[in-house]
């Protein structure tokens, strides 16, 4: 199948995925807070295709991170099916869905950072390389936390499923740090495959 009409039949997968999500959520203003990232990127995923496709390993990743917003919107991250059985098997006093965003958060922009540094010669020393992939990740990160406390702020109590902090006091600093191995996950265990397609990516390649 021609790369452009998998990405596109990826696409609308994303799209109806989006729709069933929003469907019913548990908190409808919650719902539409946590999927904005996937409203935004999908038309510069687009946008930007022509010019600087990306390779299929980081769509893909892009995808799965979708689906994981996408989930976490619909029940809220508190209340993740998901979450709540990996807490009765591990044992653990809270559910831990959100957590799972958050390693996401660090794995799959960790990714997107070293395609576009690497591609546009921004930097080329392995070592800093991947020490600014990790800085990246983290002001990421810390900007996504200011982001939080902002909508705290402005919506008051409502903010409480947003946030998912489930009366954890460390939420904040836990969320940065599993970015944070997020980050370095991915690139210990995927820049070697993630080389390799970036050396068969034609820049204008839609077949």
């Amino acid at each position: 199948m021609p790369r452009t009409t998998t990405l596109t039949v990826t696409s609308l997968t994303l799209i109806a995925l989006l729709a069933l999500s929003g469907f019913n959520p548990h908190d409808r203003a919650t719902w539409f807070l946590e999927v904005l990232p996937v409203m935004i990127a999908l038309p510069i995923l687009w946008a930007t295709y022509g010019r600087f496709p990306l390779t299929n390993l980081l769509y893909a990743l892009i995808f799965a991170h979708s689906v994981v917003l996408m989930v976490g919107g619909t029940y809220t991250y508190a209340q993740v099916p998901l979450g709540f059985q990996l807490q009765d098997f591990f044992g653990l006093s809270r559910n831990p869905y959100d957590k799972i965003g958050h390693f996401f958060q660090g794995f799959v922009p960790a990714m997107v950072a070293r395609e576009i540094l690497l591609r546009g010669a921004f930097v080329r020393g392995g070592k800093m390389l991947a020490f600014i992939i990790v800085c990246i990740v983290l002001a990421i990160s810390a900007m996504y936390e200011l982001i939080e406390w902002w909508v705290a702020l402005a919506i008051g109590q409502g903010a409480d499923q947003f946030l998912g902090t489930q009366g954890d006091p460390w939420d904040t600093q836990s969320d940065m740090f599993l970015a944070l191995i997020g980050a370095v996950t991915a690139l210990l265990v995927l820049s070697r495959a993630h080389d390799r397609q970036m050396r068969q990516l034609k820049p204008r390649a839609a077949a």
